[in-house]
């Protein structure tokens, strides 16, 4: 019996999807060989000998501290594409809300209750300070071309937007995923230059952190409107401010608000609703369950943000699966203990990702006694017999 420890509210469709024969899932479950969660901060988290696996129900892992998992031989999955249809929705209504001023000017409306009669004169009257522009013919720069990207894009050009992204790491399904009319450009100063709106849809790290700040602004094209709803530290606000007060910016709409951002002319604060459907829950949590249930019961990793792609088909007695540093000389070790031991290796299959790598053996024999041995290699993290 396995044990999956939910540390939120998971989707019925996604823990409906473990066999309640082989699975005990819940919030109160101990000593847990897998955790699905969403929100909940990890970061201190207390990891128990026995957990083996993390699913995110989402794409961010920021809550997750994915150093020491991988230290521990834990494979973090996130569910990256889930949530992409709902987050693309409410892009498409941001662009519409920082050209149209909607929110500012449904705010204005609710002034006029109690004005009786002179409501309608008040709104004709009045209505001039919201105008803004059409989104037809404007062009949109789009940086960071995955799952949400590639939807925003298709959906841009269907409104009758240029269309201009830029993405160092495009993948070839989300190039394929794209309509024609995309104009993927090289640079990030080609999609200041050209683009009426900017939306950020890239990851945060060190490299990405302060990416709409004063510098990049002055090369943007001036009264561009800004569309964030990837992450909050991807602009600085401190500078996104200064840069609204002065019209070197129109507008900012932002899924992170923050005190300092909050309540500022030119700011549209959103409270992180890029994912709030019940579709995108069901799906991320679909997903998440299927890696566990994948990477449990069959040792295949898909989706994992510190472990490599991998998996093997098992067609003898045992898959032997080893989480280990990216070193030289590590493979040709386990393959020297599982042959000493007496086990025949039928075939093998082995990745890596920056430091880590997981290799997968499929063995003949009795290899209980050698995966002992193969823990104490240096570099090796954790060792799996399925």
């Amino acid at each position: 019996m396995y044990n999956i420890l939910t540390l939120n509210k998971i989707a019925a469709i996604g823990t409906d999807n473990f066999d309640k024969a082989a699975y005990n899932v819940g919030e109160n479950v101990e000593n847990p060989d897998a955790i699905m969660v969403r929100s909940a901060n990890m970061l201190d988290y207390s990891f128990g000998d026995n957990l083996v696996a993390i699913a995110r129900a989402g794409a961010g892992v920021n809550n997750i501290p994915i150093d020491r998992c991988s230290e521990n031989g834990i494979c973090v999955f996130n569910t990256p594409g889930a949530n992409a249809n709902a987050v693309k929705e409410l892009v498409i209504a941001g662009l519409l809300m920082t050209s149209r001023k909607v929110a500012a000017a449904i705010d204005w409306a609710k002034t006029l209750k109690g004005q009786g009669a002179e409501v309608g004169k008040l709104v004709e009257k009045g209505k001039s300070q919201f105008a803004g522009p059409e989104l037809l013919g404007k062009t949109l720069g789009i940086v960071g071309l995955g799952a949400i990207g590639v939807k925003v894009a298709n959906t841009a050009l269907s409104l009758g937007m240029k269309v201009v992204g830029y993405d160092p790491f495009l993948s070839v399904n989300a190039a394929l995923g794209m309509k024609p009319g995309v104009k993927v450009v090289k640079t990030l100063a080609e999609i200041y230059a050209e683009s009426d709106y900017i939306t950020l849809h890239l990851p945060y790290n060190a490299e990405t952190k302060n990416t709409v700040c004063a510098d990049s602004i002055a090369k943007m094209k001036k009264g561009v409107r800004i569309l964030n709803f990837a992450r909050g530290e991807l602009v600085n606000s401190a500078d996104m401010i200064s840069a609204l007060a002065d019209g070197s910016v129109a507008a900012y709409i932002t899924d992170f608000p923050t005190d300092e951002l909050i309540g500022v002319d030119g700011v549209t604060a959103i409270p992180h609703l890029g994912a709030s459907t019940p579709e995108s829950e069901d799906n991320c949590a679909y997903m998440a369950a299927v890696e566990l249930i994948d990477y449990i019961e069959s040792g295949r990793i898909h989706n994992s943000v510190n472990l490599p792609d991998c998996e093997l088909a098992k067609t003898a007695d045992h898959l032997v699966c080893v989480i280990h540093k990216n070193v030289p000389a590590i493979i040709s070790q386990v393959t020297t203990v599982i042959s000493e031991a007496g086990g025949n290796i039928e075939s093998v299959a082995s990745k890596s990702k920056k430091d880590w790598a997981y290799t997968m053996l499929d063995v003949t024999g009795d290899v209980a006694a050698a995966c002992a041995n193969i823990e104490n290699i240096d570099g090796v993290v954790k060792v799996r017999v399925l």
